[in-house]
């Protein structure tokens, strides 16, 4: 039988490089009115760890990540009282610009879904990534053109040298967010954001860009934030999992916990949705009924009870369920995490 020991704040043995508590992220909803789009998120990310943000659409992967970089007012919104974001000890939410333009960069970075939309089109690749060096590093143009030169080779572009030179517009898409992460990793950030950095490339490329993020870490020590829907990726390169679902943690755990043994529900129909070779021939991949409920329009009890096979009227539906311990390292938010036994998969 589980531990069914209700815990407010994930456990940790030691201060982690960047700790989110009670995060939530508003929107204005009209009429002096917010909107509550992520709601009280935590999760930690120690030096040289790879942990990864999944789930659906519309579940606030991204709109978490964004609060991590300190953009949340740039896109509109504001963080709610009671968030709270560390990075190496240090609490930002309150800090200003000024701390916040040192820290994008210098002790954290963000690469994107569609690299060739956040590079400058006017502007040579090696003058955008020499920019960022000389911008943290204060490095003069040419010791951050030969920068720029080193961390394309350290990305693995042929011809580094000569490619310094090109424009945007001459790179494939994989070389485009090769030298999104060059640009990023330039000034040795000790935390990696990646939001769906695979999604717009075909499986090869993909596997390179992966194989990319894994080879980085190894040489630089740098810990990486990982968002994705797609957890056959994830397994690749992550060792830990916080499952989101409609603004909030559904489940957080190893790879291990999350994928072999889910204790949510959501974490379970999403690993049955994953392809498997030669075992789904002739047969429909499996789906979740539904669809996310709207930010703001989230009902009292479980969040996923409409979706849900497990849940029981009267208990799923009646009060806001915590986070449960279930393993020494996982956690899920479901009243019935005791109870049930959900499939997993083996992907790895």
């Amino acid at each position: 039988m589980a531990d069914t020991t209700t815990v407010t704040t994930p456990a940790r043995t030691a201060s982690p490089l960047l700790r989110v508590r009670d995060l939530s992220v508003q929107f204005p909803a009209g009429r002096g009115t917010w909107m509550t789009a992520v709601d009280r998120v935590s999760f930690d990310v120690a030096a040289g760890e790879s942990v990864a943000l999944v789930g659906e659409s519309g579940s606030g992967k991204t709109v978490t990540s964004l609060a991590v970089m300190g953009l949340t007012e740039k896109t509109g919104g504001r963080l709610a009282p009671g968030s709270r974001v560390e990075f190496d000890g240090q609490d930002l939410t309150a800090a200003p610009a000024r701390v916040w333009r040192e820290l994008r960069g210098g002790g954290m970075g963000m690469i994107f879904q569609q690299p060739i939309r956040s590079l400058n089109p006017a502007f040579t690749v090696g003058d955008q990534i020499a920019e960022s060096a000389r911008r943290h590093l204060g490095l003069g143009r040419k010791a951050a053109m030969a920068k720029a030169v080193e961390m394309l080779e350290l990305v693995q572009i042929p011809r580094a040298a000569d490619r310094v030179d090109d424009y945007p517009h001459a790179f494939s898409g994989g070389m485009c967010q090769r030298v999104m992460i060059a640009m990023v990793m330039a000034c040795s950030p000790r935390l990696l954001i990646a939001d769906e950095p695979t999604t717009a490339l075909d499986v090869t490329v993909q596997a390179t860009i992966l194989a990319l993020l894994r080879d980085l870490q190894e040489q630089t020590g740098v810990a990486l934030l990982f968002v994705s829907h797609d957890l056959a990726v994830v397994a690749e390169v992550c060792q830990k999992v916080v499952v989101m679902y409609a603004g909030e943690t559904a489940e957080e755990g190893t790879i291990d916990d999350v994928f072999f043994r889910p204790a949510h529900p959501y974490s379970s129909g999403l690993l049955a949705s994953i392809p498997r070779p030669g075992s789904d021939a002739g047969r429909r991949l499996a789906a979740i009924p539904g669809g996310i409920p709207a930010a703001g329009d989230w009902p009292d009890g479980c969040r996923f009870f409409d979706r849900c096979e497990h849940a029981k009227r009267g208990l799923c539906d009646s009060v806001h369920p915590p986070m449960i311990r279930v393993t020494e390292t996982g956690q899920a938010r479901c009243v019935r995490a005791a109870d049930l036994t959900l499939d997993g998969v083996t992907i790895r």
